[in-house]
């Protein structure tokens, strides 16, 4: 009788720059955190939800990071804000906002980074095209949570829900999906190089 045991997570990004340790970790999950809090500076404003640079981060986060550290470094974005550091967009915090209108997709960078990181480990983020396919369903992910919590939060309909929270941000994100599957490609492709001068 034969066992089939699954394959191994291959290893991401930040496994070819940094020896896995206890404390490397966890520099790395608040490296990512910290990253998505300024990158949620850059936004522009719109009501209720503004156009912001946190889900390239929260992408390039989960792919070099890896599903686990990635779900844990937005997880500790989420709570550093609600703790009152201004890390959340136009440097706001406090658990207002995660339950105000834009909590959801507070709550979808997690399961955001997670996916990327899970697509990453399985060697996703290697190829042009497979990067794009797995950065484009980590890009999905806020707006699954987000929708649903904006409709709740303003009591809107569908039709409404989509126009705020939806339909201003689909150029953007297939944009920012796009940047992020160059930008891990480029650095598999690095280390491919130098691989083979070594």
């Amino acid at each position: 009788m034969t066992t089939i045991t699954p394959a191994a997570p291959a290893a991401v990004l930040a496994d070819r720059v940094f020896p896995r340790s206890l404390a490397t970790n966890a520099l790395l999950v608040a490296g990512g955190a910290a990253i998505t809090g300024a990158a949620a500076q850059v936004a522009v404003p719109l009501w209720p939800v503004p156009i912001t640079g946190q889900t390239l981060a929260v992408l390039l986060v989960g792919a070099t990071l890896g599903a686990k550290r990635g779900a844990l470094s937005m997880a500790l974005y989420a709570v550093l804000g609600i703790v009152g550091l201004p890390v959340f967009s136009d440097a706001s915090s406090g658990f207002q906002v995660l339950a105000g209108p834009t909590g959801g997709y507070i709550i979808g960078f997690v399961a955001a980074a997670a996916l990327t990181g899970w697509l990453a480990e399985r060697a996703w983020d290697r190829t042009v095209l497979r990067a794009v396919v797995a950065f484009a369903a980590g890009t999905v992910m806020p707006f699954a949570f987000g929708l649903p919590w904006l409709a709740w939060a303003l009591q809107l309909n569908l039709e409404q829900t989509l126009a705020a929270g939806l339909w201003p941000f689909l150029i953007g994100g297939a944009i920012k999906a796009a940047i992020a599957a160059g930008v891990v490609r480029a650095g598999w492709a690095y280390f491919g190089r130098r691989d083979r001068r070594a």
